[in-house]
């Protein structure tokens, strides 16, 4: 008796695991008395019987399935080992960690601005995570006609439609075209929850998404910077007088050409222009018309106090 029990008895569990498989069906064989379920950390094993549940088991251990299994299934707790015969169900086990996926455009993605008709090319890339959370609902949509699951399988779905999203979310979060970034929490927010009605139907969800850079075309990035540079020196004639200054000096404008010669004039005129305004606001008088008192007598240098004759030498002072 002991020889036939050692040939019924089989192991139940994730046979081909790999971190990223979502989740992988023990199926086509029949679960023998004696038999054995092994979950390990992370995993929950799933008995189902001709597309229905029977029963979820969560905790990571050994288990005899005809004493430990069977009596907590839900239509097979009565279910008896023949002589020659076991149950035949499906076993399916499930990755229950949270997944991290990157992800980025692999086109431009054309947002409408008026700056530009054609639309701003614009790519982005960054992060979403996601798990399974309805068990019931990934084996009626995915389980059902699947073996296993991969990451890669969500990734091309989450993809298929992330461009329209970014399309969405930036038109309506993006207020400021040439600053994406400063938005990029509310537009990754809106796509999140977009994406979870997107895989909701096939029992997981979008717990994360969130964009790391967008990333415009060269010339449009060197627009971009070109303006945050002034802005960050806030006047431009300045600009401007620094610039042909540190090329002067650094010998960038030198032997007397075209392009020197009109550099030089125009540093030329901008510092008499400084110069002449410095000294207008520099002259003030020392009396004002209309015969107003001077402050100090002319005649011997004594402050005045308002009187109509100097205090000091009698020199009138109107």
């Amino acid at each position: 008796m002991g020889f036939f029990k050692n040939q019924f008895s089989n192991v139940v569990e994730w046979e081909e695991f790999r971190e990223d498989m979502i989740f992988w069906k023990w199926s086509n064989r029949e679960i023998k008395k004696g038999s054995k379920l092994i979950i390990r950390p992370g995993q929950d094993a799933i008995f189902v019987n001709n597309g229905k549940i029977e029963g979820i088991f969560q905790d990571d251990g050994e288990y005899k399935i005809d004493s430990d299994i069977i009596p907590f299934l839900s239509t097979l707790k009565g279910f008896k080992f023949g002589f020659n015969s076991g149950m035949r169900v499906e076993v399916l086990f499930v990755n229950t960690k949270e997944f991290t996926v990157k992800w980025g455009t692999q086109n431009p993605v054309l947002i409408p601005t008026p700056q530009l008709p054609g639309g701003m090319p614009i790519r982005a890339n960054g992060t979403f995570n996601f798990k399974v959370n309805d068990y019931v609902k990934l084996i009626d949509k995915i389980a059902g006609m699947k073996d296993s699951y991969l990451v890669e399988d969500i990734k091309i779905r989450i993809i298929s439609v992330l461009d329209q999203l970014l399309m969405k979310w930036i038109s309506r979060e993006g207020k400021d075209m040439f600053n994406l970034q400063a938005n990029a929490s509310e537009i990754a927010r809106g796509i999140r929850e977009d994406l979870d009605m997107e895989v909701l139907d096939n029992g997981m969800t979008i717990t994360g998404f969130q964009v790391m850079s967008f990333n415009y075309p060269q010339e449009i990035q060197d627009m971009i910077t070109k303006t945050a540079s002034h802005e960050m020196i806030g006047n431009l004639q300045k600009y401007q007088q620094v610039s042909m200054t540190d090329a002067m000096a650094s010998g960038k404008l030198h032997g007397g050409g075209a392009a020197s010669d009109m550099a030089g004039m125009m540093m030329g005129m901008n510092m008499a222009n400084e110069m002449m305004k410095n000294m207008n606001q520099a002259q003030t008088p020392s009396s004002s018309p209309g015969g107003s008192k001077p402050n100090f007598c002319p005649n011997c240098g004594t402050k005045n106090e308002g009187a109509n004759f100097c205090p000091n030498c009698g020199q009138k002072l109107s």
